[in-house]
């Protein structure tokens, strides 16, 4: 195979790696871990993943046998309406620096947070509404407590205090209270409390119990996320972001919890530990209960009903006296997926930010990039400060390969001859030509050595560039105002094709004209592809294009200078 079948051989192989990592975003289940290291389906049946879809969770026998008190508690089985059917109550609105929510009295529920630093996609002058129930699309957080008479998501509260809260100046943090009915025969006070904090996107969601009866009670408290299965608008060419959700623990790691394995109950992942948290997840963002460390808990993920499911995890409050009063709480994150805030909230938070397979390139590619970013402020010019440096690191090899594409294009008339002198017979042409790579010292394979070392890393860059939040609306110069997006007018892919058709008059002619034909429309072609790129991948690949430009321009010189020289010497 010569070089030009290889240059397009590669092209083609790059396009079909996206294409088969966008379709194995949308089709693959997510990988799963050893039944030895999670619980089976079998054992599931006996904790909250097994029960009826129109029940509230119940927690495992591990977990209920797991506390002080052996006695497991009365549970009482409440009805859960479907998503978009959600009883309302009095709606609490709280605004803050960072988010804008709504709390429904119906539930307690968080039915709606936006988050006011980070514009709609569709509608740039509105925040990202993470939270939301609206007709066709569903997205809340829920809590309450597991025991008989006890409060749950179904629960009518009422409101202690304002319907409106505002973070005001010098203010840290804003605490809604909810006060549940106290249910006859119970003797339990609860009370329902969220405390949003200034400048962050965890909102601490905690329960007050007072047992006012005569006997011990020992209830649990379980946090979920409900949502359906819509995916998030916006997206991109080739790129199917997954939406769903995710577990992680210690044991297993990080492992995502699919819609479609619950919808056929296959889903495997860890459920009893004592560490970790449990996600939903979308492209740039997510929402993730957070549990204090070393402390036991059940995680569950189900399918509710047609395009609904629900994530969340148990927790036991322990042994409450009479008299006493038991506080629990459980931090909401609900946010974007800024990676460096992530990985300080917890041990692998920031594994929900996905690179592909070839994270392991991805992530020290954006290290590079928010390091430049600090330096320059600008996350275009970072691009270019980070395409220099791979430029610089693979300079040696890069110089080898122009060497070796150089006198390519010096012997190319001899090649010329040789295809001529041998006609049809194309054994005896390869072992002529064979013969002159040999005297000549050229590997003909070593032109093709740059694309194949920039591939990998121009994969990495494009799934850096299109899961990091922090290239959301990131502004480069005039027109571009968004990195991750396409740029608009094309005018970033028309100027890389022509580097691309500059690179061409630099590399040799194929003797071949068809080939030479197909040579002359593939930098055309490939620039009509880039149009659908985010335009922070195109400044890359075109900074790219002419730092290779000028090293290939002046290796050429140099060597057909040499060359040139070397002829006049022999006459």
């Amino acid at each position: 195979m010569d070089i030009q079948r290889l240059v397009l051989f590669i092209v083609f192989s790059m396009s079909v790696l996206f294409l088969w990592e966008g379709w194995q975003k949308e089709q693959r289940p997510a990988v799963t871990a050893a039944a030895t290291a999670t619980t089976t389906t079998a054992d599931a049946a006996k904790g909250a993943a097994a029960l009826p879809q129109d029940a509230t969770p119940i927690p495992g026998e591990k977990l209920a046998s797991g506390q002080p008190d052996k006695s497991a508690p009365a549970v009482s089985v409440l009805p859960v309406e479907a998503v978009g059917k959600l009883a309302t109550g009095e709606k609490i609105l709280v605004k803050t620096d960072t988010v804008m929510a709504e709390i429904d009295t119906a539930g307690g529920d968080l039915r709606r947070l936006e988050l006011l630093q980070h514009p709609d996609k569709e509608d740039k002058s509105k925040p990202y509404a993470l939270l939301q129930n609206e007709a066709g699309r569903a997205y809340i957080a829920q809590s309450g407590l597991i025991g008989e008479g006890l409060p749950s998501h179904k629960t009518q509260y009422t409101a202690v205090g304002a319907l409106q809260y505002q973070l005001a100046p010098g203010q840290d943090k804003i605490e809604v209270r909810l006060l549940a009915p106290e249910t006859a025969g119970t003797n339990v006070r609860v009370s329902k409390i969220y405390t949003f904090h200034r400048g962050s996107y965890v909102v601490d969601v905690g329960f007050e119990i007072t047992n006012q009866g005569t006997t011990a009670i020992q209830p649990f408290s379980y946090f979920q996320m409900l949502r359906d299965s819509k995916p998030v608008s916006g997206s991109i060419f080739m790129v199917q972001s997954y939406t769903g959700a995710a577990v992680y623990t210690d044991q297993d790691k990080f492992k995502k919890v699919d819609f479609p394995s619950l919808d056929k109950d296959k889903a495997i992942y860890p459920k009893n530990a004592d560490n970790g948290w449990i996600a939903m997840l979308e492209h740039y963002f997510l929402t993730a209960w957070l549990p204090k460390d070393k402390t036991p808990r059940e995680y569950y993920a189900k399918r509710l009903g047609e395009h609904e499911y629900s994530a969340g995890v148990i927790v036991p409050t322990g042994v409450i006296e009479p008299g006493k009063t038991v506080s629990v709480s459980m931090p909401l994150y609900a946010g974007p997926q800024e990676q460096r805030a992530l990985s300080a909230l917890a041990p692998g938070l920031d594994l929900t930010v996905d690179y592909g397979w070839l994270t392991i390139i991805g992530a020290p590619l954006f290290w590079l990039l928010s390091l430049f970013h600090s330096w320059v402020g600008n996350w275009g010019a970072a691009i270019i400060l980070l395409t220099v440096l791979i430029k610089a690191l693979f300079f040696p090899l890069s110089a080898a390969s122009y060497r070796s594409m150089a006198k390519m294009r010096v012997i190319a008339p001899k090649l010329q001859r040789l295809r001529e002198q041998h006609g049809d017979d194309r054994q005896r042409m390869h072992q002529a030509m064979m013969e002159m790579y040999k005297t000549e010292k050229i590997n003909p394979m070593g032109g093709c050595l740059p694309i194949l070392v920039q591939i990998p890393v121009f994969i990495s860059l494009y799934w850096v560039l299109l899961a990091s939040v922090e290239l959301r609306y990131a502004p480069f110069v005039l027109w571009i105002h968004d990195l991750s997006a396409p740029d608009p007018y094309y005018v970033l892919p028309i100027i890389m094709g022509i580097t691309m058709i500059i690179q061409t008059k630099l590399n040799p002619t194929p003797p071949d004209p068809i080939q030479a034909k197909v040579m002359q429309i593939m930098p055309i072609a490939f620039s009509i592809f880039f149009f659908f790129f985010p335009a922070g991948l195109v400044l890359y690949w075109l900074v790219n294009n002419t730092l290779s430009i000028a090293q290939q321009w002046q290796i050429t010189r140099m060597i057909e200078s040499t060359t040139a020289i070397a002829a006049s010497k022999k006459k």
